[in-house]
């Protein structure tokens, strides 16, 4: 227990963000849709020459442009997990290995 205490102190910010993004990756992509959301509405509404439905569509599309590009780097993270192999050692605490051997 104190040797996992000592490991995850030493965790930068950064490794520790990355960990929760890797488990968290629709909840990641969800907030940045909202974040985008509110961004693009926020600098919409300083524009004084648009209408308020084309302020709308305007937000809503960047959102769209923000959450593909997120989708995209977390199907990217994804991949990187498969290959590294990464996910399956995350997974293979919950799967029991001799249930699934094979007997000549």
């Amino acid at each position: 227990m104190q040797q996992k205490m000592t490991e995850s102190s030493t965790k930068t910010t950064v490794e520790s963000m990355r960990e929760w993004v890797v488990e968290h990756k629709l909840r990641t992509v969800g907030c940045l849709w909202l974040s985008g959301v509110a961004g693009s509405i926020a600098y919409n509404w300083s524009q004084p020459a648009m209408k308020t439905s084309v302020k709308i569509i305007h937000a809503r599309l960047h959102a769209q442009a923000l959450t593909l590009a997120a989708l995209a780097g977390a199907a990217v993270v994804e991949y990187y997990d498969h290959k590294t192999g990464a996910k399956a050692d995350r997974y293979a605490k919950f799967l029991p290995t001799d249930a699934y051997s094979h007997k000549d």
